[in-house]
C-alpha cells in the first residue's frame, strides 16, 4: 500500500467503554461466553476505527479493544499461561517488602494490572493477532497495524520460577518457545496481507534507567533480570532478531516500538533519559522501523537517533498522557527538528504510546485521543503541502 510522506499511525491501544470493561470482567469470572464478548468487542472496535479514520490517521489499529493490557491477553491465546494479578505475583517474589515498595513508588496500582505466566510448557492455542487483524481488515481500506509484545519482554514477564520452573529451568529455555509462537504468528500475519507489525519492549529502557532494584518491573514478574544491562540488551536483541529472521521484505513492514511506560499521568514517576545507551540494540536490531518516544523532555536528546543505523523512525510527537493538545505548529517545529538526522521517506509520525495501555488505567479520553490525533495528521498534510518533494 502506498503511504503519504510523513504517514500518521498509532502505537494500538484506545480507551475501552464501560461496556467493553465490563465485558471482559464478565468473560474472565465465566458469566460471558467468547461469542458474547466478541459482539462488544466489535462494535468498540468499528467505533475506535472511526475516531481514527475521522482523525486522518493512515494507518490504523484496532484499538486493543480486545485485550485487557498490552501484554496479559496473550493468557488467553497461548496453552499453559496463567494470567496473574499484579498482587498475586506477590506470592512469587522473594523479597515481598521491596516489591511493594517499587509498586507505591511507581504510582501502580497492583490490584488492577495483570501478567500472563507460564504454569507448563506453551503453545499457541489460537493466533494471538491473526483474527483481529482480518476482522478490522473488513471494515477499512487503510493499511493496518497490529502490535504484539516483543519476545524479550514475554520471555521477561512469563518467566515466574515458582511458576514456570518445572517447564522450563532457566527463562533462557522459555525464550525458545517464545521465539516459536512468534515466529509462527508472523508467518499468518505476513500470509494474511498485514501491512505492519509492531513489537512493543518497553522493558528495554528499565535496563538502562533504572538503578534500584533493575530486575524488577512493575509490568511483569520479571524476576530473572542479570544484573549487567548489557548482557540483558545482548540477549534482547538475539531474541527479536531470531523473530525476524527472514520476515523482512515480504510486504509487511516490521518496527519495534520502546519507550518509558505508559502507566501513569504523573511524568516524574516514569523513566526518563535518552537513547543512548540502548544504540548497540537499535543499529543491530533486524527491523525495518525504531517507534520512539519524543514527545516529551524526559527522551532526551533527538540526535542519538542518527546512530541508530538508518532505519525508519515512528517519531512520537504527542503524549497521551496529558489533557493538553499539541499545536499543529509544535509538532511541525519537532519534525523539523528530526528531519536534521532522517530523511523524509523514513519519518513516520505516531504518539509517544498507546492512550489505553491498560484497559482499567486509561491515559485519557476518547475525544482528547481524537484532537491530538487530528493535530498530528494536520501538521503531517502541512508539511507535505510546504516541502517539496
Amino acid at each position: 500500500m502506498k503511504l503519504p510522506k510523513f504517514p500518521t499511525t498509532v502505537i494500538g491501544s484506545w480507551p475501552r467503554t464501560n461496556e467493553v470493561k465490563r465485558a471482559m470482567r464478565d468473560k474472565r469470572a465465566g458469566r460471558m461466553n467468547e461469542e458474547e464478548f466478541e459482539s462488544i468487542a466489535d462494535q468498540a472496535v468499528l467505533q475506535c476505527l472511526k475516531w481514527q479514520e475521522d482523525a486522518g490517521i493512515d494507518i490504523v489499529s484496532d484499538g486493543e479493544q480486545r485485550r485487557d493490557n498490552f501484554i496479559s491477553f496473550v493468557a488467553d491465546h497461548l496453552n499453559n499461561v496463567r494470567m496473574l494479578t499484579v498482587s498475586e505475583l506477590l506470592d512469587y517474589v522473594e523479597d515481598k517488602a521491596s516489591f511493594e515498595e517499587i509498586l507505591g513508588t511507581l504510582d501502580v496500582p497492583a490490584f488492577s494490572m495483570s501478567n500472563p505466566a507460564a504454569t507448563g510448557k506453551i503453545s499457541r492455542k489460537k493466533p494471538l493477532t491473526l483474527n483481529d487483524y482480518i476482522f478490522l481488515k473488513k471494515h477499512t481500506d487503510k493499511a493496518v497495524k497490529v502490535a504484539l509484545p516483543g519476545p524479550y519482554l514475554l520471555t521477561r514477564s512469563m518467566y515466574v520460577e515458582g511458576l514456570s520452573k518445572d517447564a522450563y529451568p532457566t527463562k533462557e529455555d522459555l525464550a525458545i518457545d517464545i521465539i516459536k509462537v512468534l515466529r509462527e504468528e508472523m508467518e499468518d500475519l505476513i500470509a494474511a496481507g498485514v501491512e505492519f507489525v509492531q513489537f512493543d519492549e518497553p522493558v528495554l529502557t528499565e535496563l538502562v534507567f533504572t538503578q534500584k532494584n533493575a530486575n524488577r518491573t512493575f509490568m511483569c514478574g520479571a524476576l530473572t533480570a542479570k544484573a549487567d544491562a548489557e548482557e540483558e540488551i545482548a540477549f534482547a536483541l538475539d531474541l527479536m532478531n531470531q523473530v525476524t529472521d527472514g520476515m523482512l521484505g515480504k510486504g509487511t513492514r516490521i518496527g519495534v516500538h520502546v519507550c518509558r511506560g505508559n502507566w501513569s499521568t504523573q511524568e516524574e514517576v516514569l523513566l526518563k533519559g535518552p537513547y543512548f545507551p540502548l544504540v548497540p540494540y537499535f543499529s543491530k536490531v533486524n527491523v525495518d522501523q525504531l517507534i520512539l518516544e519524543y514527545a516529551t523532555p524526559r527522551a532526551g536528546e533527538i540526535d542519538a537517533i542518527r546512530d541508530f543505523g538508518g532505519k525508519e523512525i515512528g517519531f512520537g510527537i504527542v503524549n497521551p498522557r496529558t489533557e493538553a493538545v499539541e499545536t499543529v505548529e509544535e509538532i511541525i517545529e519537532r519534525v523539523q527538528e528530526v528531519r536534521k538526522y532522517v530523511s523524509d521517506e523514513k519519518i513516520f509520525l505516531n504518539p509517544d504510546c498507546g492512550f489505553g495501555t491498560f484497559a482499567q488505567r486509561p491515559m485519557n479520553s476518547d475525544e482528547i485521543a481524537f484532537e491530538k490525533l487530528k493535530a498530528m495528521s494536520q501538521a503531517a498534510k502541512r508539511l507535505r503541502e510546504t516541502i517539496l518533494v
